[in-house]
Formats: C-alpha cells, structure tokens, sequence
C-alpha cells in the first residue's frame, strides 16, 4: 500500500465524518418554523420529486384517457357506418319491392282490362346476342305453356314462346331479326307486317301504296299471323319514306322497352286461327 493510497483513505474518511457531522447538526437545529433543517430540505428534496412523478402521472393519464375516448370515439364511428350501410341497403331493398309492386299493378290492371287469360312470369334471363333477341322466363310446360304463345307487357306485345322446357321457357322478342307480326294502323286501319330489326325498331313492310300512314300513327297487332291477339300496341311510325307512289321504308319504334322489362304475362287463351288448328297444342 502507497503512501498516496492512504492519504486517499484518510481523505475519504475525513469527508465522511465532516458530513456526519452536518447530518447531526442539521437533525438538532431547529429552523425558523421549529422544524429540523435535515427534515426540512428531506422534505423539500422529496416533495419535488413527488411533485415531479404526479406532473407525469397526471400526463400519462390524460394521455392514455385521450387515446381510450379517441378509441370509443373510433367504435361508435363504425358501429354508425354500420347501421348506415344497413340503413341503406334497407332502403334499396324496399325502392326495389315498389318498383316490382308498381310492375305487378300495371300488369293485373292489363290482365284486367282484357278478357284473355293470361299468366304472370319473370324475367329471368336475357341473350347476350344481337342477332338473336331473347329472353327466358320463369314458367314453363308444368305451368301450361306451349309454344307460339303471345307475351305482352303493360306496354304492349313482348314476343311469342319459342322453346318451353318444364320450369322456364324461352321467348323471341319481337325485335328479333326473324320475328314478325300482322300489323294495322289504328288510324286508318291501313295493314301490313311488322319485322324485327335487331334494335328497338321494327321495320313494316307489305304496306299497300294507297295506305294513309303518317309519323305518329299508333300500330296495333292485327292477329292474322295466328299468334298474337288483336289490337295490342305493337309501337308508333317513326319514319315514313317514299319512292313515288311506293312506300320506301316505313320504320316502327316500339311501345315495350326491352332492357327494363322485368315481368310479363302470358297469353293462355288461344287466338281464333289457333283454334281453328285445335288450341294450343
């Protein structure tokens, strides 16, 4: 051991007896206010440490209570969204049930006015082709149904029953290329026939040159074609055009809009020329 080590020792150990020192003293004087100095400055020192701890305490609280609410806050927002969305589709659903109720009404009105005897069906399904304009319904032979038989719409004529299978059947629009139908004029009671041009338009042809045809006209089904009953809207003259005496082109915009159709009825009751060939059969 160095002599410089034990002065080290003697210094340390003089410090430490130095602050004993103090400690005793200060724990015997009394300060103004008759508390000890040592219990006086031990407060001090620890009550800013407490007073330190509580300002973070107090932080971290309002802190970790703004993240909870922020949360809450959070819940009650998706919970919201989705009661909205909920709300929403309700809403649909119910614009979707008037609308169908307002299509059944037209149609029991139409079944109504009429004295045919016809059968509800839905739409159920539409040709995704251009040259062959169909659509296929929800009833079929169980329900009565044979081919050639007319469908009409509130509107007017759909088309006629081509393909019926047990539980649907298809239907050729009248639009379709190969369609056509007997035709008068509601007018002038000029005839002809009407023959589907693809599109919502309807070309009538083996129209007489005397015939009084003007844009406007109402065309009806005449129902000499055996299929259709008479005196149903086929559509309204759209264009006439002439090559002297001789209509050139005559085109028909019909009344039925083919892409909103959703329900239609169908013709039970057979036309005259079909029972004439021994009903529907």
């Amino acid at each position: 051991m160095g002599l410089l080590d034990i002065r080290q020792r003697a210094g340390y150990l003089f410090l430490a007896v130095v602050l004993g020192q103090i400690i005793l003293i200060s724990a015997q004087v009394n300060g103004r206010s008759g508390v000890p100095v040592l219990q006086a400055v031990t407060f001090g020192v620890f009550a800013e440490i407490q007073r330190g701890t509580s300002a973070v305490v107090s932080s971290f609280r309002r802190v970790w209570g703004g993240y909870v609410g922020l949360r809450n806050l959070r819940a009650e927002n998706d919970v919201l969204k989705r009661e909205l969305s909920a709300a929403q589709i309700q809403a649909q659903e119910q614009r979707a049930l008037a609308d169908r109720s307002r299509g059944l009404e037209q149609l029991l009105a139409m079944r109504d006015r009429s004295n045919l005897s016809v059968m509800a069906a839905e739409i159920i399904a539409d040709s995704a082709s251009l040259e062959f304009r169909t659509k296929t319904i929800d009833k079929g032979t169980r329900d009565g149904l044979r081919p050639d038989m007319a469908v009409l719409a509130p509107a007017g004529v759909v088309g006629r029953i081509v393909v019926p299978s047990a539980r649907a059947a298809n239907i050729q629009l009248l639009i379709d290329r190969n369609a056509a139908a007997g035709a008068i004029i509601e007018r002038s009671r000029a005839q002809g026939l009407v023959v589907g041009g693809g599109d919502e338009h309807l070309r009538m042809e083996n129209v007489s040159e005397a015939a009084d045809i003007v844009v406007g006209d109402r065309v009806l089904t005449s129902g000499i074609e055996g299929i259709y009953p008479k005196g149903f809207v086929i559509g309204r003259i759209e264009t006439v055009e002439k090559n002297g005496p001789a209509y050139k082109r005559i085109v028909v915009r019909t009344a039925v809009d083919f892409t909103s159709l959703e329900e239609v009825l169908v013709v039970l009751t057979p036309t005259p020329w079909r029972e004439a060939q021994g009903g529907t059969e």
